[in-house]
């Protein structure tokens, strides 16, 4: 008998993957998890009965969000990373040896302990010396920071979800006083191709740039996200992603990379006409 996962993108859209075996399903107090094995993705983690990463294509999401910000930032030594409890964010984050201190907030222990065991490849980075692990509500956390990371990266998973704090007003404003005064922002912001996803793009792009001087949206080709078009923002105090990209400085580093460079940074910033309207009209809301 065929086993098969669907992850639903809308009512009437889902993405199926035929799967091996399961491994591991728990509901913890936060989400409901799954790890499955499948010939085409390799492992993947569902959460909620959505695909959060598989092996396969999780370096294209951890690249994107760690390299693009530090290729522009010249000097980061505090980073927070709000979720990212795969490690794969630290992982990425582990390859500049400049950075002194990596803070991973993740609320769900299981996740953690979940990644540890069947994600070694991303759990990895939680290894590092510099990472401490904080299991608490990093909205509550935020709130008792002021000027003290140098790049915030809120690798949190869904809008909707027990992560929802995470996405008002409120945080981005608690962001921009946790950030020095050169400080920057990076975020999943989602997919715009389905018309009940667009609404979320729109009210995070809204909130950021209404809260920071420089915000700007970026993109990267994901086969296990909703429509496999995944957009990143990236929202700063003082330094633009592009005018302030050093190439030199990041290609001397040499980082191995499978999705990332410095050629892909500039053009990961041209969008698609649809988006760039979507942008500019909440721009002027």
């Amino acid at each position: 008998m065929e086993l098969w996962f669907s992850d639903y993108h809308t009512d009437r859209v889902k993405i199926s993957v035929k799967v091996e075996k399961q491994l591991f399903g728990q509901q913890t107090d936060f989400q409901r998890l799954d790890v499955f094995e499948s010939e085409e993705f390799g492992r993947f983690i569902s959460s909620d009965g959505s695909i959060v990463f598989s092996e396969k294509d999780e370096f294209t999401y951890d690249e994107m969000i760690v390299h693009v910000p530090m290729a522009v930032h010249p000097n980061v030594k505090k980073v927070l990373v709000i979720g990212g409890g795969d490690g794969g964010v630290a992982r990425e984050l582990s390859h500049y040896e400049e950075i002194e201190e990596i803070d991973v907030v993740e609320p769900d222990e299981v996740f953690v302990q979940v990644c540890r065991e069947f994600f070694p490849d991303n759990a990895c980075g939680l290894d590092d010396a510099r990472v401490k692990i904080y299991n608490q509500d990093a909205l509550r956390l935020l709130r008792s920071k002021h000027a003290e990371y140098d790049l915030i990266i809120n690798d949190a998973i869904d809008p909707l979800g027990h992560t929802a704090g995470l996405f008002t007003k409120e945080f981005y404003g608690n962001c921009y006083r946790a950030l020095r005064e050169d400080g920057m922002l990076v975020y999943q912001h989602g997919s715009p191709f389905y018309d009940e996803d667009e609404e979320s793009c729109r009210a995070m792009h809204r909130k950021v740039s209404h809260s920071f001087p420089i915000s700007r949206v970026y993109q990267a080709h994901i086969p296990t996200c909703s429509s496999g078009y995944w957009l990143f923002g990236v929202a700063s105090k003082v330094y633009h992603p592009l005018k302030d990209l050093d190439e030199k400085r990041w290609n001397e580093r040499r980082i191995k990379t499978w999705y990332y460079t410095t050629n892909l940074h500039k053009g990961a910033f041209m969008l698609p006409k649809y988006v760039e309207d979507m942008l500019e009209e909440e721009e002027e809301r």
